[in-house]
């Protein structure tokens, strides 16, 4: 496998997936590029899209890992979570690109992490949601479906983690028999807009942290 081609940028971020799935040190699952690589140069000519994304999604994991991200709903183990992410929706139509967490209606939910509250929103597809940026303004989180806001929450406030900021539920497209926690990460676009991101699986980041409040 020749460094700094496309085999090789593909099989790292593969790897760096692996090792925050199997336990590896914070903070080391990046993409390695040996220096002074005839290819390493050329590398972002050469990848393709699907390449470049894999490696950037290998970057984030380990970004989010470093922030050692709490559980978000109250009494949920990491060794209960299922990873749902990019299941098939509407028949297959769609990806599913978030986390479900599946709790008793009224189920405290938690911040993951400190930061910004940038929007309580209320939409079709996700009912009552929150949206919160990391300290960085780099990553969303945000947690649709919820039953109701905690008392006090406001735009622009901060989040401390482990804070309560509502509660688990059915709202919006959610199976009323089924309340759960919808929770998706998005890498922000360089506007930092709180509606644009690419989605980032939450489930290993969750699993390597495996901590609640």
């Amino acid at each position: 496998m020749r460094p700094g081609g496309k085999a090789f940028i593909a099989r790292a971020a593969r790897s760096a997936l692996m090792g925050l799935l199997l336990g590896a040190g914070l903070g080391l699952a990046v993409v390695l590029l040996p220096v002074g690589s005839p290819a390493g140069p050329r590398m972002a000519e050469a990848a393709t899209p699907e390449e470049a994304e894999a490696a950037a999604q290998a970057q984030d994991l380990a970004a989010l890992a470093e922030r050692r991200l709490l559980l978000p709903v109250q009494g949920v183990a990491a060794s209960e979570l299922r990873d749902t992410f990019n299941e098939g929706r509407d028949a297959g139509a769609r990806p599913h690109e978030a986390l479900d967490i599946a709790a008793p209606r009224g189920t405290p939910v938690v911040a993951v992490d400190e930061g910004r509250l940038v929007k309580l929103f209320t939409s079709v597809p996700g009912g009552l949601t929150i949206y919160q940026f990391d300290p960085s303004s780099r990553y969303a989180y945000y947690y649709a479906h919820l039953d109701r806001y905690a008392e006090g929450l406001s735009e622009g406030m901060t989040l401390q983690r482990g804070q309560v900021i509502g509660y688990v539920g059915s709202t919006g497209n959610a199976n009323p028999e089924a309340p759960h926690l919808h929770f998706a990460i998005f890498r922000l676009d360089p506007e930092r807009q709180w509606w644009k991101g690419t989605a980032v699986n939450p489930y290993p980041v969750l699993v390597k942290a495996g901590r609640g409040p």
